[in-house]
């Protein structure tokens, strides 16, 4: 009885109306779930992976022609006011530098000058030089900050003992003969002259000094 059973059942499965309303429940079902799941195929993890490795791209350069070649290279332009000033960035000088380094080469003649005993005319026209110089400098910056400069100062003080020694010296051949014998003529004694162009003389060399140091 109970094989009886069984087959019965069996064979209702296996029948065409069994069949056909699990195919409609099996289209209910999908219907039910579309747009809640994911349905397809599933993408390939390789492929991901490689997409989302970076890539690097090594530079390309383009190589001139000449570019090894010493001949073929451009000199680098030292006549050029932009290269020299910009490139270079050379410091700016001071126009007082530039005045006062302008002076030594003046006093150094000037002292070679006393300490060859060379003559009067040439002592005259390089005494002059300096003191034209000199007073220059005193009108272009007097009142103005260089003018508290030591090195300032002391061309002051050069320019007036050059001043007083060439009007001595040309008052000597004046007057000397004159006044040899009286107490004013003693001024103009070769001796007092002699001491003074060498007081003169450590005079610009101190001036000389202060202009390189601060130069």
């Amino acid at each position: 009885m109970k094989k009886f059973i069984v087959c019965l059942i069996l064979m209702s499965f296996m029948s065409p109306s069994y069949a056909f309303f699990w195919h409609k429940k099996d289209k209910a079902l999908e219907k039910e779930l579309q747009g809640k799941g994911y349905a397809g195929t599933l993408p390939s993890i390789g492929q991901k992976e490689e997409k989302t490795k970076t890539k690097v791209s090594e530079p390309k350069f383009e190589i001139q022609p000449g570019f090894d070649n010493p001949s073929e290279l451009k000199p680098i332009p030292r006549d050029n006011p932009a290269f020299v000033n910009i490139i270079q960035k050379k410091d700016k000088v001071s126009e007082y530098t530039t005045d006062a380094n302008n002076m030594i080469p003046m006093l150094e003649k000037l002292f070679d000058c006393i300490d060859d005993n060379e003559s009067l005319q040439l002592f005259v026209s390089k005494a002059n030089l300096v003191t034209m110089n000199i007073d220059y400098m005193m009108s272009k910056y007097d009142g103005k900050p260089e003018s508290y400069y030591e090195s300032f100062k002391k061309l002051t003080e050069v320019n007036r003992y050059v001043k007083s020694i060439a009007t001595l010296r040309r008052e000597a051949v004046t007057y000397q003969r004159y006044l040899a014998y009286t107490e004013s003529g003693s001024i103009y004694n070769p001796e007092n002259i002699s001491q003074q162009l060498e007081y003169l003389k450590e005079e610009i060399t101190s001036a000389i000094l202060l202009l390189k140091e601060e130069g």
